[in-house]
């Protein structure tokens, strides 16, 4: 036994920093997800187009007879 302290080896991962590392963004998570929300935005805009236009098209048909 010496007369030094033992240095601790900080090394290690404690709960807390784990649950930190777990919070971290994840930049390729954040883009696969904004990338499937512009599909569904689009996608829902030419469903709400083609149902307009088609509106449109039967009220001019009813209009004309």
């Amino acid at each position: 036994m010496s007369a030094q302290p033992e240095q601790e080896n900080n090394h290690y991962t404690t709960s807390d920093q784990q649950s930190a590392y777990d919070k971290k963004v994840n930049l390729n998570d954040l883009m696969a997800r904004m990338n499937e929300s512009k599909k569904q935005e689009k996608k829902n805009n030419i469903i709400l187009s083609a149902a307009a236009i088609s509106a449109v098209t039967v009220f001019g048909i009813i209009l004309t007879l």
